[in-house]
């Protein structure tokens, strides 16, 4: 099972699921039935599963082309796995790649259907950005941007979990909140840590395109977007948070993305990107630690 797992990055994977529930919560301002927050688990668990093994799955000549030459790089520790890319390794054969893949896709588009059938679309379309994501890759720097819409898609279902007509005005605050954690703690790093790699293969990427320098602006620029931002997360939550909760999301925010993102930017070295990617990945799960404690708050008061 490890070479699966490694497919479809189940470490890096199991961290995203705090992405939704953070986002449920805040939305909600309780925990919704646990038969729903069962289902919704599961759900989400079966369609990043299966989104993370689309992407070595579309991606694999590109993937055995970059090995070719230098190998595997270190990675990062949330993705650590010693049978990493076990597709163009050969450590996994492509056909059962692809079963793995189609059985958690349809999975997650099962349990999409009985969360809400809005969610079935925004699934859909997640594996078709995905794949676009993967193609572009010799084509331009603008796939980021990409990424950007198929990380956000599983918070934004989420919403449609516990809301059926969820507000226009805070979609767009949470889309501009994941965006931007998405290009400048996660894309842009790993594309920064794959740079030799890259450049074998003749990718189009934002470290190549632009230079390091350059790079590590648009990795400042894109968090403080996303700290920023976090501000006004509060107005789209039920219950009162105030101060208190946009004080401790600001310090989570330089902590696991400013503070990371400047050293990165200062010196400019694979090793930071990969830090700066593993720091971020865990900025879902502290927001999600912390409004669950203002939610059992707010529940006990009331």
């Amino acid at each position: 099972m490890n070479r699966f797992f490694a497919l479809s990055r189940t470490s890096h994977g199991i961290l995203d699921l705090a992405t939704p529930a953070f986002v449920a919560l805040l939305w909600l301002g309780a925990f919704p039935d646990w038969t729903v927050t069962a289902l919704s688990i599961f759900t989400a668990f079966a369609g990043y599963t299966a989104i993370y093994a689309l992407n070595d799955l579309v991606g694999i000549a590109v993937d055995k082309e970059k090995f070719s030459v230098s190998g595997i790089n270190e990675g990062y520790s949330v993705e650590a796995s010693e049978m990493r890319y076990p597709l163009a390794r050969n450590i996994l054969p492509y056909n059962k790649g692809l079963a793995w893949m189609l059985t958690w896709f349809i999975l997650a588009l099962i349990g999409s259907y009985l969360l809400n059938p809005v969610i079935v679309f925004i699934l859909t379309g997640a594996a078709i950005l995905e794949i676009v994501y993967v193609k572009l890759l010799k084509v331009t720097y603008l796939r980021t941007f990409v990424s950007g819409l198929v990380k956000a898609s599983g918070p934004i279902a989420a919403v449609f979990v516990v809301d059926p007509n969820p507000s226009p005005a805070s979609l767009l605050i949470l889309l501009v909140w994941l965006f931007f954690w998405e290009i400048g703690g996660q894309n842009v790093p790993a594309d920064w840590n794959d740079t030799a790699e890259d450049k074998q293969v003749n990718a189009k990427t934002i470290p190549i395109h632009f230079g390091v320098e350059m790079a590590g602006i648009i990795v400042i620029v894109a968090l403080a977007v996303t700290v920023i931002t976090s501000v006004f997360l509060p107005s789209i939550s039920p219950i009162n948070l105030g101060i208190p909760f946009i004080s401790l999301s600001l310090v989570i925010g330089y902590v696991f993305l400013l503070q990371p993102g400047y050293q990165l930017s200062k010196n400019r070295g694979g090793r930071d990107a990969a830090k700066l990617f593993d720091r971020a990945s865990f900025y879902p799960v502290a927001q999600f630690l912390l409004i669950s404690v203002f939610v059992i708050y707010n529940t006990f008061i009331n």
